[in-house]
């Protein structure tokens, strides 16, 4: 198991909830082809996701330092 590349994963999966929620604010609001209101957007849904994303998106890069300092830590072992 990497620890590195599930952190990796894990910011891309962040990203990717970053991306969707943002994607979902921006459209708020938009207009229909028959100029119809599709102000479908539930605001505090998406600051849940937002927010969400950043913790997830701190926590995976507090673990990729956390991998680092455990290789560094190695390699001064074998040194």
């Amino acid at each position: 198991m990497d620890i590195s590349s599930i952190a990796l994963q894990g910011l891309n999966q962040a990203s990717a909830q970053l991306d969707a929620a943002a994607s979902q604010i921006a459209s708020a609001g938009a207009a229909s082809p028959d100029r119809a209101n599709l102000d479908t957007a539930d605001l505090s849904t998406q600051m849940v996701a937002l927010t969400s994303a950043q913790t997830l998106f701190e926590a995976d890069l507090a673990t990729l330092k956390t991998a680092d300092q455990m290789q560094k830590s190695l390699i001064d072992l074998t040194a």
